[in-house]
């Protein structure tokens, strides 16, 4: 019953509103002293034009919208509708100038209709504007009376979409504990502006003076696409107040124009070796994966798992989850059965060493697209335990590539590294094969075989940043190879990102390098995760152990020849390399695998280097 009185209550509401908007047009365009025959075409026309104005909005679907919800969508139906109903009667009015008798009652002047619109469009969408700001006054009363929250006075650095974005979101939401103070940005056309009700008080530079001004506790960095170099800029600034900062998620975790506020956290490393947001094509991605049945192999590990997440976006039949360790296997799939219940995901404990394992697979799958991200991928490990690193990176990447030829897979894409360029180490001249296989293979199948090469990815299982942590975590030292190591990086997302973009440019046989930005030296990366996690280089020294087995100072992502060029994407370019007849790779890896099961790594490394001539030996420190 309330709700029918509630929709009866709306109902009503709106007659009203239509109602005294075309009353105060005709009182206007009067001056509020019609004569006696105006006041006579006001009362005929009166029911007529509100009945055929709500009609248009019942059209519209208008009296449907929850009032509580009311936004621009909605505002914009009702604007169509009311805009739509005044045509029509501007229509029939000037459809009607030489009629007599009691037509005349419906000749409406085009003045009264003209300000009849605009005061119907204002009434209506006021109505619905006051009953959400009530409501929302009176949920923002009801959740401080039921939070024991103490809001701590907050600064919000940058006033751009994310920052209107979490302002809005906090002012909804008061049990998170944020007092919005005001907004500081470097725009001087928005400073002394008012956004979500809240002033931007003025720079960067002047952020010290607003803090003791506005007794600000601490400062949320809500710029999504800041740069690494702006970051850290911000941060270094807040130390020397000082205030405690903390940043909001990455573009790329902002979904449906919300930011998830429980995952703002404090700034990190991989937030100041930030880079620019990857401007995708998600039409050929799209056209890549919708609808196809996709396979990833190394699917539980960092840079598998996430191509996983990313290729869900775009709704393929199925993926097919092959990983040889168990539990990481069971992580993703659980994961991905929560975020995406609509794609069938298939876990497939497997060892793409095992070629009946693998065939069968791909006999009872089908693959269309295979992301090939199995790999042994770290140096040390792989110069102690050479035939490994041949068995699993080689001769798995082929038997993985066979099984993609033979069951007519459309595209096959091998994820390689910056180590197989003029490798150095045991690991990287087997990522090297691997390509050159792959590029042999593309000769004479009709699957499109392409290798995507890049360098570190932040955060990854076994990388530098969590040994850091860990080393800081247990009071240090930090120990860092040596001073001059250099690196390159790359979020993880970026990186599959743009696996996925390359991937849809290959014509087969290419192998795509990733533009991996500017080299970082390893003792930065260290100094600023340990003032990051609060600490001095007084408390957490850091110490240089000189190289390990098959590391390299510096990582190169191209050889000298390759003559990279540029692909319709700004960080994606081909490096032109001649391919190796076919006959000649097998050869090759005839000779390899006579090697798989030796623990001598001159033996594998000799072997290696016949098949890959730009190998040389490691640096000595």
């Amino acid at each position: 019953m309330t709700r029918y009185l509630s929709r009866g209550a709306q109902i009503f509401t709106d007659l009203f509103s239509l109602s005294v908007a075309f009353w105060f047009a005709f009182l206007f365009r009067f001056e509020f002293d019609p004569e006696f025959e105006t006041y006579k075409l006001l009362f005929f026309s009166w029911p007529y034009v509100v009945l055929f104005q709500y009609l248009l909005m019942v059209m519209f679907g208008v009296p449907r919208f929850a009032w509580r919800y009311v936004g621009l969508k909605e505002m914009t139906r009702i604007l169509a509708a009311l805009g739509i109903a005044s045509a029509v009667l501007v229509c029939f009015r000037l459809g009607l100038v030489h009629v007599g008798g009691y037509a005349k009652y419906v000749i409406i002047p085009l003045s009264v209709l003209a300000m009849n619109f605009i005061m119907a469009f204002m009434f209506i969408t006021g109505t619905r504007v006051l009953r959400r700001i009530l409501a929302e006054r009176e949920e923002r009363g009801q959740r401080a009376r039921e939070t024991d929250v103490v809001a701590q006075r907050t600064l919000l650095i940058g006033a751009g979409r994310a920052g209107v974005m979490v302002a809005k979101e906090v002012s909804q939401n008061p049990n998170l504990g944020m007092d919005v103070v005001g907004f500081i940005d470097d725009d001087p056309v928005k400073i002394g502006t008012t956004i979500q009700g809240h002033r931007v008080l003025g720079d960067t530079a002047s952020m010290g003076a607003l803090v003791a001004k506005h007794r600000v506790e601490q400062a949320i960095i809500t710029i999504a696409a800041a740069s690494g170099s702006s970051i850290r800029a911000i941060v270094t600034r807040c130390e020397e107040i000082p205030l405690p900062v903390k940043i909001i998620p990455g573009i790329y975790e902002i979904l449906d124009g919300r930011v998830n506020l429980s995952r703002i956290r404090p700034v990190t490393i991989e937030d100041l070796l930030g880079r620019e947001a990857v401007k995708l094509d998600l039409k050929a991605i799209g056209e890549f994966l919708t609808g196809k049945r996709v396979m990833v192999t190394g699917a539980g590990g960092s840079i598998g798992s996430e191509i996983c997440r990313q290729a869900a976006r775009f709704n393929p039949e199925k993926i097919v989850l092959v990983e040889q360790a168990e539990n990481v296997l069971f992580d993703i799939h659980r994961e991905l059965v929560r975020t995406a219940p609509d794609i069938p995901c298939v876990p497939c404990i497997a060892d793409i060493c095992d070629e009946k394992r693998v065939d069968e697979l791909f006999t009872l799958h089908a693959p269309q697209v295979v992301f090939h991200a199995a790999a042994h991928k770290h140096v040390p490990m792989m110069e102690w335990n050479p035939g490994e690193a041949v068995k699993n990176n080689v001769f798995g990447t082929r038997t993985a590539a066979d099984a993609a030829d033979r069951h007519g897979a459309k595209a096959f894409v091998m994820i390689s590294t910056d180590k197989a360029v003029n490798p150095t180490s045991i690991m990287g001249a087997s990522k090297r094969v691997a390509e050159i296989y792959v590029q042999g293979l593309s000769q004479r199948s009709k699957t499109k075989f392409t290798a995507v090469r890049f360098g570190n990815v932040l955060g990854s299982a076994g990388s530098v940043i969590p040994v850091f942590k860990e080393q800081i975590a247990s009071g240090g030292p930090v120990t860092v190879t040596h001073p001059d190591m250099q690196r390159y990086f790359m979020t993880i997302p970026e990186a599959c990102q743009l696996v996925m973009q390359s991937a849809t440019m290959g014509e087969g046989g290419e192998i795509f390098v990733l533009g991996m930005g500017e080299p970082v030296f390893i003792k930065d990366l260290a100094k600023d995760l340990i003032r990051l996690s609060g600490f001095s280089e007084e408390e957490i020294p850091v110490e240089y152990t000189g190289l390990r087995p098959g590391e390299k100072l510096f990582e190169e992502l191209s050889c000298e020849g390759e003559n990279m060029t540029k692909t319709r994407h700004p960080k994606i370019f081909i490096g032109k390399i001649d391919s190796y007849p076919l006959a000649e790779v097998e050869r090759g890896l005839k000779e390899l695998a006579a090697v798989t099961n030796s623990t001598d790594g001159e033996v594998v490394r000799k072997v290696l280097g016949s098949i890959v001539p730009e190998m040389t030996a490691p640096h000595q420190a």
